[in-house]
Order: structure tokens, then sequence, then C-alpha cells
């Protein structure tokens, strides 16, 4: 049996309670009967003395900073007052560990500890919309990028607010474990289990005239779920929307804060991901199911979007069980 995968919770007085919860509810419950890894979550910090959090709440460290020696990831907490500064001998442990490879994930407003730390000098990086003014006032040797909801850069990870940081953490276990480990911890979650580092932080508050086109947009996006395998276009999406392409264009992007095309191809890695890890069918046919055409035209979107191969991907992921999957046409929407 493996290990389990070991992540630390950095902790000192000022952080979020809301991350920290986010945190704990990503790899802290066991969920390994439903085929989810096996975390070992802990709460590290420069002592023993429970860190104050807004509210009245305090959490109990139960490991010192050297045990980021052994972590397998480190996560940085956002701050209630984001000029908080972290105490030292955090941000020392935050530099050994990235020099040692351990991949670093800030939620929120941790990508402040992480500047103060002098580990996004010269890196990309962001923070809640409404933060970034005052991010690039005291950290201008960062390059924000202000439309995502989160981005790597040198195995640092930092992410938009509150409800990104979720995003960002189910994107680090579908890094780490793989799509279907992801989704496992999503649907525990009653969340959604795939949004795009690429999507903007924000989207247009809906007008009663826009809330006829979301309706409309939700069918669409219904429609392309159950069609992945056909060769859909834009104007095909549009037609079904009742709408001319340009304006279907304008009003999906503004309803999820993506493109069309873009939000078509992420359905599709994720469902030759799901067919990868779960299945033992040939390459030719998962492209077929996935809506890519061809084998060479998934393994291009993999490289380019996951860095890795199909064949590899299945290699590192694959459950071991394969399941019995329709004989028909019906894709894998999750």
């Amino acid at each position: 049996m493996a290990a389990p995968y070991r992540v630390a919770l950095v902790a000192f007085p000022g952080i979020r309670a809301f991350d920290v919860s986010v945190i704990t509810e990503v790899w802290g419950p066991d969920r390994t009967d439903r085929g989810a890894p096996a975390f070992d979550l802990r709460r590290v910090a420069t002592d023993s003395t429970p860190v104050p959090m807004r509210g009245g709440l305090t959490l109990l460290p139960d490991r010192p900073l050297t045990w980021l020696t052994g972590a397998d990831l480190v996560l940085v907490p956002g701050l209630d007052d984001h000029l908080t500064p972290a105490p030292p001998p955090v941000l020392d442990a935050l530099r050994h560990a990235h020099a040692r490879g351990t991949p670093i994930a800030a939620l929120c407003g941790g990508a402040f500890t992480l500047a103060q730390a002098g580990l996004l000098d010269g890196r990309r990086a962001i923070t809640h919309w409404n933060l970034i003014d005052l991010f690039r006032a005291h950290h201008p040797h960062v390059t924000v990028v202000p439309d995502a909801l989160f981005i790597e850069d040198d195995n640092i990870w930092t992410a938009a607010g509150t409800a990104a940081g979720i995003d960002l953490c189910l994107h680090l276990i579908r890094l780490a474990h793989g799509a279907e480990a992801a989704a496992t911890i999503a649907r525990s979650m009653v969340t959604a289990p795939f949004r795009t580092g690429t999507q903007a932080q924000f989207i247009e508050h809906p007008t009663p005239r826009t809330d006829r086109d979301a309706d409309a947009l939700a069918s669409v996006r219904e429609h392309a779920l159950r069609h992945l395998h056909e060769p859909l276009t834009v104007a095909d999406l549009a037609a079904h929307a009742g709408m001319s392409a340009r304006t279907f264009a304008r009003h999906f992007n503004a309803a999820t804060g993506t493109t069309p095309l873009r939000w078509l191809l992420d359905q599709r890695i994720a469902a030759a991901q799901r067919l990868l890890e779960r299945t033992d069918l040939p390459m030719p046919e998962i492209a077929r199911r996935a809506g890519f055409g061809s084998e060479v035209t998934m393994r291009q979107h993999f490289a380019s979007r996951l860095a890795t191969s199909p064949r590899a991907y299945r290699a590192a992921f694959s459950t071991g069980t394969a399941v019995s999957e329709p004989a028909g046409n019906k894709p894998i929407a999750r």
C-alpha cells in the first residue's frame, strides 16, 4: 500500500479560517473507501501554541516547521489582513521547501506571504482581483496575471479569491492523483470538479434578459456534453442556442469566463482523462469518444494542456480495474 501523500498546512496568526477550512475539507477526510488517495494533512507552525483566527476560532498545530522537509505539498492560506507579516522562521521554511523542489500553493491572499519570502520575485502570480493594486504596490517585482483563477510558475501555485482556492486544490489533486480522484473529492464536497485556471475571476451579474440567455447556455452545455463525440463547432452550439455565432460567443464568455472552444476542449480532455483512468479502451476509441477525432489530435492537446501524453497519463493514473463503458456514443460527463 502506498504511503499517504503528505500535505503541510502552514499556520501562523492572521491566516483566514475559510482557506484553512477548504484545505482541511479537501485533504483532511479519509475517502479511501471511495477510491480516493490516502492523505496525511498536518498543521505546521513555529510552535504548538494555538493559532488565533478571526471569529474567535483557533487552529492547533500538530507538527513543527521541520515537518516541511518531508512534505509532498505545502499549502499557505490567505490572510485576514493581507499585509500581515509572516514569522521569519515560516518564510525561511518556505524558501527551503521551494529549493528542495516541493510544490507550494497559496490560496487568495496567501500570495502576499509567498511574496514576503521573495518566492514570487520575477515570477507570475495571481491573487483576489480586489487586492491586485495593493499587491502590485507592495511587491512590484512580481508579474501579476489579473484574469485567471489560478496559475503556476516554477512549481509555485497562486489562486484568486475564495472559491478559486477550491478550484486550485482540486487541480492539485488532479495533477498528483488523476482526474478521477479529483472528481471523487469534488462529489463529496458537492462542488464542480473541473474549472480551468484560465477562466476569468468573475463574470457579469445577470440581468432579466441575460437570465433567459443563461437558460439557453445551460441547455447548450448539456447538449455539448451529450455529443462530445461529434465535431461540434461554435456555429453548431450557437444554432442550438438560437443565437448568431458572435452573440453566442459573447454571452458564453460573459456567463462562464471562458470561450466556447476553450470550454469544449476542457470537457474533451476531462472525458479522455476519465476513460484513460477507468477503462482499457484503445487510444483511437478514447479519442473518438472524447471528440478529438484522432489519437494524434488527442495527444497534441494532452501535451499542450497537461504536459504529458495519453499513454503516460494512463500509466500514472489508471485505477487498474477496467470499467465497462457503453458501446454507443454517450460521452463521459462530470
